[in-house]
């Protein structure tokens, strides 16, 4: 080949810092990420997948961004800062310390302090220190298991930081259960016991996706300590009476959860049989609940809390739905509990399924009117237009890779397309909407009746005649 076909080539070679150089500038060893060499971004930073995961012990992830960008403040905590996932934002408070117009960081700062207060009273209960040590320890000996909790790696967390870590926003939830589970009416001086606004934010921040530790070592903890100072209670009696979940007593003893999202997911998915609601397939079609309506299905709300299992009988056309109750810490709720079931139950996400479906029945503010009439949606945001938008959008970014509701919402529509039951509809619709159209229906058939009778009495009269 002419040397003089390449001279740009042959030039760039020479010529360190340009584009094409083969002797790499500083900014080409940053950005070459195939080569073997150090540089800046091989060093470990947060946010970067953790890989291989062990399927077995990964439980706790960061919410996909389709999902994040719908309503980021859902799941990004307002106080407490629990775990690795959110550990940067720690960074963050301290670097605006003094700032007081940034309140969520000094919301941060004020309760990484309130960690150390608790830290000092929970040594109060105990055999002071030397139980701490001995609980440092133990986070010590299963402190790769407690990493491998998390989809995203922790090694930019060094090892005796990340022990303090786990250490502290240990300590700091059992404290805040035992103060929550032994307070009475009366203030204490602690203000996430006397104030309802901090304690229902803190409750709200620790059934977060990304802010969870992983349940096994609280429970390996402080199931002993507990057992000792309070011989009726254990770890997760003390969880679930925190979370006020003791009265409703639907959570099997039986079951597992892995951290206190799972935990929120399996009361409800403890309502469904356990063989399941149906198939898995795509939902082909389904008409909003109105339309449903005008067309005779009938809708009746299920009393049971948490419930996630509609149900549709074939027979009566009624369809049974778990009753939804719209409010802003719901929405948290659910959206952290969905989130959880797309990276960790894609094939079993029940609660994805149930909001899918619910997102099927309601297209506008009218669907909305019908649903709360019927005692499905309690509505405690106001406007029903704000019901009709959040259940809209709860599903947006949610894959859609099937639904157990499939097979239900098949049979709904053969229901509706069903040619005796649109005639019954519209019968019922348009001479029996309410009393006294339906009055009046039925008194002017009885006088079409009487009159036929006349009729046909006067007829028999002239012919006999």
């Amino acid at each position: 080949m002419d040397s003089s076909t390449c001279p740009v080539l042959s030039h760039a070679s020479e010529s360190p810092g340009k584009i094409g150089s083969s002797i790499p500038n500083k900014m080409d060893r940053t950005l070459d990420l195939e080569s073997g060499t150090n540089h800046e971004l091989s060093k470990p930073v947060p946010g970067m997948w953790r890989f291989p995961t062990n399927p077995d012990l990964c439980c706790i992830y960061r919410v996909p961004d389709c999902l994040r960008e719908v309503n980021p403040k859902a799941y990004t905590p307002q106080l407490v800062l629990i775990g690795p996932l959110h550990r940067s934002l720690k960074s963050q408070a301290l670097k605006s310390r003094g700032d007081i117009t940034k309140a969520k960081s000094l919301g941060y700062l004020k309760t990484e302090a309130h960690k150390k207060i608790y830290l000092v009273e929970f040594a109060k209960r105990v055999e002071g220190n030397k139980v701490v040590e001995e609980l440092k320890r133990k986070i010590k000996e299963d402190e790769d298991m407690i990493r491998a909790s998390y989809s995203e790696s922790t090694t930019w967390i060094d090892s005796p930081d990340f022990v303090e870590m786990i250490m502290h926003d240990s300590i700091f939830i059992i404290e805040l259960m035992l103060r929550f589970n032994l307070k009475g009416p009366e203030r204490i001086g602690d203000p996430l016991m006397d104030e309802p606004c901090l304690e229902n934010t803190i409750k709200r921040d620790l059934i977060l996706l990304e802010n969870q530790l992983p349940y096994f070592i609280l429970e390996k903890l402080f199931d002993p300590i507990i057992k000792i100072l309070y011989p009726s209670e254990t770890m997760r009696t003390l969880v679930i009476s925190y979370f006020e979940l003791d009265k409703k007593k639907i959570l099997k003893k039986s079951s597992k959860f892995r951290h206190f999202t799972d935990l929120f997911r399996c009361i409800r998915v403890e309502t469904l049989p356990e063989d399941g609601v149906g198939g898995f397939e795509h939902i082909a079609k389904m008409h909003n609940a109105d339309k449903l309506y005008n067309r005779g299905v009938k809708f009746e709300a299920i009393e049971e809390e948490f419930s996630v299992w509609v149900k549709f009988d074939v027979e009566t056309g009624c369809l049974k739905i778990p009753c939804f109750r719209a409010d802003d810490d719901m929405e948290i709720e659910l959206r952290n509990i969905m989130a959880f079931e797309q990276s960790y139950y894609p094939y079993n996400a029940y609660v994805c399924d149930y909001v899918t479906f619910l997102d099927f029945l309601i297209d506008s503010e009218k669907d909305v009117d019908l649903l709360v009439e019927k005692g499905i949606i309690k509505n405690w945001l106001g406007h029903h237009g704000a019901i009709s938008m959040l259940v809209n959008k709860l599903g947006l970014g949610v894959m859609d890779d099937g639904s157990s509701y499939a097979k239900i919402a098949s049979n709904v529509i053969e229901y509706y397309d069903d040619s005796c039951n649109k005639s019954r509809s519209i019968l019922k619709r348009v001479y029996f909407s309410n009393l006294w159209r339906g009055t009046a229906t039925i008194t002017a058939g009885c006088i079409l009746i009487l009159t036929l009778i006349q009729t046909v009495t006067s007829i028999i009269d002239i012919i006999q005649k």
